[in-house]
């Protein structure tokens, strides 16, 4: 089923403004926006963090706090006919229309899944709300959607907990809640964020099939424009909370008008540019640098998680060796499960090391006890994957990154460290007020940037970055990778650099490794990996990748 533009409207937003209330006075979020998205159409909104995106798609399904003035409309249409006027009906009538009309598929899945409930339950929970179902129906369709999205053994699965699920396999779930009931429209909020580009490629062509065959209506809310590209049938371009540009995918792409959009399309990396940047950084170090010892050297490394219930043990790393030089960048990438995270958090002992060895900084982590770590932690940094739950949500920002400082006793209090937290701030692109604001109250992609500040407090020896710009827009993303090399060049820190974005990890990496299924499959230079790989996997993964060009993408998904 495809859209025709003489079908009525899913969704109508008509001259919407959303304005919250601070201690500092309204801000603006949202400034006379109108749109419409037609049945079997993909709508793509696309902008830098905090341009407005998320709050104009959270606006469609009635879920601004109350700290939210809103004006205007937003009419979604109803499976018996006639339209609900999001912003004007009572919260009984928003309770039938979400789910069952509307649904929404959030940024960020951990903040989203309740710990202390099975993934099944929690999708049952949402079709019992809205029907007479059994517990056995309502089970079984939870199975199907679990199938459905890719998550393997659904059967059994669907009574783990989010906690044994990758963060991957966390988005793929949330995109099963709003699949339940089949919706008229899906509000996507960086769908794909979390997803390495083999599964990004499974979940587009998930979404492209249900609007093929029941007509959904999509709004994606994302920063990637390779997957506009692949998805999107017209795209809406927002800066500062107002609608700057919007026209067919085709002709942005190829005729950008105003001159925020051409700076978006021309911030987007690709693949092969970084092979240019790491000569440069490899010309700039001394005559027998490679020679040197590594701060990071693994060596037939192996974690296996223990079984419960007599059930086996899982190896998430299996018998890994690689290192990581001073000064060096390490791009860890593969699918989602491959183990690339729990690498990262072996190497800053938040994960036992149950086989091999894995020296960090001069720490054999094997058997390291407490006393030992405490002395390596202040020469090392962690950039988590999910900032929203690495921020405790009762400290403001500024005590958030003047955490470390005090812990380690580089500062007396946070208030005595909030010059170095300004200035760690504005090194990551935040205006160093932000500080006084709390997580909630900053977009995904600014407390990303928040997060790195914090990793950055210590002036590390070794970064460890898992995901560092996943939340991040293209031209945020090309500013905050600029200031990452000038950093690491600056501080001479080594990283260790995990992504599912290609195209990223060939910007800023020296050398590149590929992990399939707890494996080391292939590493090498960029060049060497991306430029002419000679595993089977990783020429996978080349070709899953999303180009920023609509003609370019159609043929290739054709040839897929």
């Amino acid at each position: 089923m495809t859209h025709t533009a003489d079908s009525a409207p899913v969704v109508r937003i008509d001259d919407l403004a959303v304005s919250f209330a601070t201690d500092a006075g309204p801000v603006r979020a949202v400034d006379g926006v109108s749109l419409d998205v037609r049945p079997g159409e993909v709508l793509a909104v696309v902008g830098e963090s905090g341009s407005g995106k998320t709050v104009t798609a959270k606006a469609i399904l009635g879920l601004l706090p109350a700290t939210a003035t809103t004006r205007g409309a937003v009419l979604v249409s109803a499976r018996d006919g006639g339209a609900t006027d999001v912003v004007s009906v009572s919260g009984s009538v928003l309770r039938q229309a979400r789910g069952r009309d509307v649904a929404m598929v959030f940024q960020e899945p951990s903040s989203v899944l309740n710990p202390v409930y099975t993934v099944g339950w929690q999708i049952a929970e949402g079709l019992r709300a809205h029907g007479k179902l059994s517990r056995k129906a309502a089970r079984a369709r939870a199975v199907e959607v679990l199938g459905r999205v890719g998550i393997p053994d659904p059967a059994e699965r669907v009574d783990y907990f989010p906690h044994q699920f990758s963060g991957g396999q966390k988005q793929r779930i949330v995109i099963a809640m709003a699949l339940a009931l089949d919706p008229g429209v899906i509000v996507a909020d960086e769908p794909t964020t979390a997803l390495d580009v083999t599964v990004q490629a499974e979940i587009l062509d998930l979404l492209r099939d249900l609007r093929d065959t029941t007509g959904t209506g999509i709004v994606l809310i994302t920063h990637n424009m390779g997957v506009v590209a692949d998805m999107a049938d017209r795209v809406a371009v927002m800066y500062q909370g107002q609608l700057v540009e919007q026209a067919p995918v085709g002709d942005l792409f190829a005729r950008p008008q105003e001159q925020y959009t051409k700076a978006l399309l021309a911030a987007v990396p690709k693949v092969g540019e970084g092979t240019a940047r790491a000569e440069e950084r490899a010309a700039t170090r001394p005559e027998g640098w490679a020679d040197g010892e590594p701060v990071v050297r693994a060596t037939e490394l192996t974690i296996t998680y223990p079984g419960g219930f007599r059930q086996p043990g899982f190896t998430a790393v299996d018998a890994v060796s690689l290192d990581i030089r001073q000064g060096e960048v390490l791009g860890l990438v593969g699918e989602s499960g491959s183990g690339k995270t729990t690498i990262a958090r072996a190497m800053a002992g938040l994960q036992p090391v149950t086989g091999g060895s894995l020296e960090v900084l001069g720490t054999q982590m094997r058997g390291a006890r407490s006393r030992d770590l405490r002395a390596m932690r202040p020469r090392l940094g962690f950039v988590f994957q999910d900032p929203a739950t690495s921020f405790n949500p009762l400290l403001t920002i500024a005590e958030c990154v003047a955490e470390p400082l005090v812990v380690h006793g580089r500062a007396a209090s946070p208030a005595a460290a909030r010059g170095r937290v300004d200035e760690l701030l504005e090194a990551v692109q935040l205006p160093r007020s932000f500080g006084d604001r709390f997580p909630h109250e900053l977009s995904g992609g600014q407390r990303q940037r928040a997060s790195l500040a914090r990793a950055l407090a210590l002036d590390p020896e070794l970064l460890i970055a898992d995901e560092p710009t996943s939340a991040l827009d293209v031209s945020v993303q090309a500013r905050v990778l600029e200031l990452f090399a000038e950093l690491q060049t600056e501080l001479g820190f080594a990283c260790l650099f995990v992504s599912h974005d290609l195209a990223v990890v060939d910007l800023v990496s020296d050398r590149i490794a590929v992990m399939y299924r707890g494996e080391l499959v292939e590493q090498g230079t960029g060049a060497q990996v991306l430029g002419a790989p000679s595993e089977d996997y990783t020429r996978r993964l080349l070709a899953s990748l999303p180009v920023p060009d609509p003609e370019i993408q159609a043929r290739r998904r054709r040839e897929r």
